[in-house]
């Protein structure tokens, strides 16, 4: 595997403790145009070697073998590699279809790995969550809140609606995803009560129970404001007026740290940097066989264009993710 290195943060401005959250990309570009196109399984993109598809994973969390059987795919259907986004989801090229639609046979394919929960809901679960489980640096384990804010997206149709490009990035206290641009998350301030963020503000402090449905009843305000047709807003900082009114900054919010170094990670893991082009069957064999060999068989897709391999036996399962058909 390969070894070392630091990724570099995504972030568009320099954040401090206490300072407001990053602002959001295209805060400045006006009245939309067109509507939001990010693709999905089920909307995919024509580039010139064929349809790209990504699929979304809730905290780059999936078992090995998921990966493996995504590769198995890609190697049948498209060019046999699997890329990673910066927002720690999956990503398959060169995929045959008619009319800007996947070929049935690779839709089914797809589906056959799990990684499809929700026809209805694919392009709104955007989730993005620190990728160490809280047992090093992070303050709390926020699986279960990024869980519950998934079964809670995909369970009203009207949530549906959500642009493709509004992410939730949920920062578990380390710090490392305080810098990444979100509509909508929070930073946990210890193992039970969090800071909410609402575009490039601070919002109230909840309790980590009530961090979900918090979220989805600012998601849904976003809903009833952001208007309709090709000029709706993408992001919560396109509105005409904020969410909600001013909150100051918790003092007890972590300063950014930076982001997880490749190589050897806490705990025993590892931190496995993706080329552009990919991986290929070996990358994934090799990934898949180390992730078993931790005694837990998953994997987590990190925000820099990673794959994470925890060292700590993981008893926390990959959520089986209900939603919509």
């Amino acid at each position: 595997m390969p070894s070392t290195g630091r990724p570099e943060p995504d972030r568009t401005t320099t954040d401090r403790r206490g300072a407001a959250p990053a602002t959001q990309q295209g805060h400045s570009e006006g009245p939309r145009a067109r509507r939001d196109r990010c693709p999905g399984a089920l909307r995919p993109w024509a580039a010139d070697d064929g349809l790209l598809i990504r699929l979304r994973l809730i905290g780059g969390r999936l078992p090995a073998q998921t990966l493996s059987d995504l590769c198995e795919v890609a190697e049948r259907y498209g060019d046999g590699r699997v890329r990673v986004t910066v927002r720690a989801n999956l990503q398959l090229r060169a995929l045959p279809g008619q009319d800007g639609a996947l070929d049935p046979e690779a839709v089914d394919a797809l589906r056959s790995t799990g990684l499809l929960p929700s026809r209805t809901h694919e392009l709104v679960r955007n989730v993005m969550v620190s990728p160490d489980p809280g047992l090093w640096d992070g303050r709390a384990d926020l699986r279960p809140v990024a869980a519950e804010l998934d079964r809670l997206l995909c369970s009203a149709p009207h949530r549906a609606m959500l642009p493709g490009r509004f992410l939730f990035v949920l920062d578990n206290g380390r710090g490392d995803l305080q810098e990444r641009t979100c509509d909508l998350g929070l930073t946990a301030l210890d193992e039970g009560r969090a800071q909410l963020r609402i575009g490039d503000r601070w919002g109230p402090v909840v309790g980590l129970d009530e961090a979900p449905e918090a979220l989805v009843s600012l998601t849904d305000r976003f809903l009833e404001r952001r208007g309709e047709g090709p000029c709706a807003a993408w992001h919560v900082t396109e509105l005409p007026e904020p969410l909600t009114g001013f909150v100051p900054p918790d003092p007890r919010l972590p300063h950014p740290s930076p982001p997880l170094p490749y190589g050897p990670a806490p705990g025993g893991g590892r931190h496995v940097p993706v080329p552009e082009s990919g991986l290929d069957r070996s990358a994934v064999d090799a990934l898949a066989e180390h992730a078993r060999a931790a005694g837990h068989g998953i994997l987590v897709v990190t925000p820099w264009r990673g794959v994470l391999v925890p060292g700590i036996s993981d008893p926390v399962p990959v959520p089986d993710t209900g939603g919509g058909s």
